[in-house]
């Protein structure tokens, strides 16, 4: 998911770079300026010309608050971009430290696992069938397959019968999930 993140927030970034850079073009290329008077020198008489004088000089200023408007989103644009890379180098950091924390948490888990299993290995049987007959089905059968098989045939001809073929084919089971 990070990765898609990444992915999209460089596809966003580089069309706001595009827009920003093609935004310059277009400021350079239509700077308008309203009509200057000279322009309409000897020509005060002529409505079409007043009126065509004016419609120009009321554009210029259009164009020029687009402009002035275009230059605001291009620094909105800037913004964005840098808080989307910023947030993209928090994800990916927070990714790597949840990495490494989940690394560190399955090695916890994995020698707590086995320091168990050192346990019901080292047990009696039948004290170490009293307890697994009391765990929940799916965890028993854990722990009694990850027991020595010798001390695992033990404990499960301690258990009752019944119980013990729901944890051999909780066992079972779990051999041919590959969990």
């Amino acid at each position: 998911m990070p990765d898609r993140i990444f992915w999209m927030g460089s596809a966003i970034a580089l069309v706001a770079g595009l827009a920003i850079a093609q935004g310059d073009r277009l400021a350079r290329s239509l700077t308008a300026e309203a009509a200057p008077a000279e322009l309409l020198d000897g020509c005060t008489d002529i409505p079409e010309a007043v009126a065509l004088a004016e419609t120009l000089r009321l554009r210029g200023i259009a164009v020029d608050r687009a402009l002035a408007d275009l230059e605001r989103r291009k620094g909105e644009i800037a913004a964005a971009e840098a808080q989307i890379t910023a947030r993209l180098l928090s994800l990916k950091k927070a990714k790597a430290a949840l990495g490494e924390t989940r690394a560190g948490q399955d090695a916890g888990r994995s020698e707590g696992i086995e320091r168990l299993i050192a346990v019901y290995d080292a047990m009696k049987p039948a004290e170490a069938a009293t307890i697994i007959a009391a765990l929940p089905p799916d965890f028993a059968a854990e722990i009694l397959t990850r027991v020595q098989p010798d001390a695992g045939a033990r404990i499960i001809a301690q258990i009752d019968p019944g119980q013990a073929a729901v944890l051999t084919a909780h066992m079972g089971a779990r051999r041919l999930t590959g969990d």
